[in-house]
């Protein structure tokens, strides 16, 4: 059973979810209103950009500690970059496919992958077993995706 205590961080996990299903078809908009789509996804990123830094600037406590810096893992700034790659493949291609098997196919990607990162306990998370429970669930999300790029 999960922890109660998170339970109130279900709502809003959900919100985030489907606020993230908006960024494609919006970005998509972007590259078509200006053709470039590195141009396009410059300007995507800009008001995140200008928003953090916003927040760092009235925010700016805790700062970081040289032990965390030199202990941090080399792979752990390039999340920004990852998240990038799935905001350009949205520019380019969510007009193509559609929304909701553009969504579909990287929200059941997304979930195959985790599953795998629970399972090795990659990028310093906790294991987690991948039994019949977990595999079911995600055989499930393939056969809806496939239902919905399908129809």
């Amino acid at each position: 059973m999960q922890d109660l205590s998170a339970a109130w961080l279900y709502p809003i996990i959900l919100v985030a979810g489907a606020l993230q299903a908006w960024g494609p078809p919006m970005n998509g908009a972007l590259r078509n209103a200006l053709t470039n789509p590195w141009l396009a996804s410059l300007v995507s990123f800009l008001p995140i950009v200008a928003f953090l830094a916003c927040l760092v600037l009235c925010q700016p406590r805790p700062l970081p500690t040289l032990a965390g810096v030199t202990t941090m893992p080399w792979w752990a700034p390039l999340g920004g970059l990852v998240g990038a790659f799935a905001v350009v493949a949205g520019l380019l291609f969510v007009n193509k496919v559609g929304a909701g098997p553009f969504a579909g196919l990287t929200i059941t990607a997304n979930i195959l992958m985790s599953l795998v990162i629970d399972k090795f306990g990659w990028f310093g998370m906790d294991t987690h077993p991948l039994n019949g429970w977990r595999m079911l669930g995600a055989a499930l999300m393939v056969a809806g995706i496939a239902l919905i790029a399908r129809f």
